[in-house]
C-alpha cells in the first residue's frame, strides 16, 4: 500500500510540516473517529457531502446506506469520491485572530467504492456496529433478510490517502507578545455521558457492563 500523501492528489502542499506519511497513523486516526464526510456528485454534476458512520477494516473503510439512496447507488456504480475524517483536539487561542487556530487530526481518502455482498456484507455490518458501539453486536439478534436487502454496504480502499496533524501552541508575532491578552490552548474531548433507558423498555434491565465502560 502506498504511504499517505505519496500521490500528486494527496501530497500536502499547504503547511506540509503537518503531513504524516505513516500508514499506522492513518489507521489510528480513522479508528478514533465515528463519523466521516463523503463527497459525491449526482448525475447532473451537482456536489453533495454526506455525513456517514464508518469503520476501518484493514486497508479499507466500510460505509453503509439505503439501497433507495440515489447518491449511494451512484457510489456503488463507481462514482469517484472523497472521504474525510476530522478529530478536533483543541482550540489554539492566540493573541490575534489571525494566529488563532485549532489542534486536530484529519484524514482524507480518495477513490471509488466497491459493493460488499453476501456473507462479507453481514460481517461488514457487524464490524460497523461494534466500531460505533463496542461489544453490542454479540447481544443483538441476527440481521433480518429484509434489513440486509434494504442496506447497501460499500468499501473504500485506502490506496490514496493523506493525513494532517496539528498539535501546537500559539505562534504569535513577536510584536504581539507584549499585548496583555491571554493566550494558550483549550483542549477539547469527545466523551460518553450517562446512558438513558428507552421509554418503551419492557424489562427492568441494568445498563450492560460493556456500555458502562465505553470511553473516548
Amino acid at each position: 500500500m502506498p504511504a499517505p500523501g505519496s500521490t500528486d492528489r494527496t501530497r500536502v502542499r499547504r503547511l506540509p510540516d503537518k503531513a504524516v506519511t505513516d500508514r499506522e497513523v492513518l489507521h489510528r486516526v480513522l479508528d478514533a473517529g465515528l463519523v466521516g464526510h463523503l463527497s459525491v456528485a449526482d448525475d447532473q454534476g451537482r456536489p453533495y457531502v454526506l455525513p456517514v458512520a464508518y469503520a476501518r477494516d484493514g486497508d479499507r473503510v466500510l460505509i453503509h446506506g439505503s439501497t433507495g439512496s440515489r447518491l449511494f447507488r451512484s457510489l456503488a456504480a463507481g462514482a469517484p469520491t472523497c472521504l474525510t475524517v476530522t478529530l478536533l483536539d483543541g482550540l489554539v487561542v492566540a493573541r490575534s485572530a489571525f494566529e488563532s487556530s485549532m489542534n486536530y487530526r484529519c484524514a482524507m481518502v480518495l477513490g471509488t467504492c466497491e459493493v460488499v455482498d453476501g456473507e462479507a456484507k453481514t460481517a461488514a455490518l457487524d464490524l460497523l456496529t461494534d466500531h460505533l458501539m463496542p461489544g453490542r453486536r454479540a447481544e443483538l439478534r441476527a440481521h433480518k433478510n429484509k434489513e440486509l436487502a434494504a442496506t447497501l454496504v460499500l468499501a473504500l480502499p485506502l490506496d490514496e490517502a493523506s493525513v494532517k496533524i496539528s498539535a501546537g501552541v500559539p505562534d504569535d508575532d513577536e510584536d504581539d507578545l507584549d499585548t496583555e491578552v491571554w493566550a494558550g490552548v483549550v483542549p477539547l474531548a469527545e466523551t460518553y455521558c450517562d446512558p438513558v433507558p428507552a421509554p418503551d423498555l419492557r424489562f427492568e434491565l441494568p445498563v450492560p457492563d460493556y456500555v458502562r465502560t465505553w470511553r473516548r
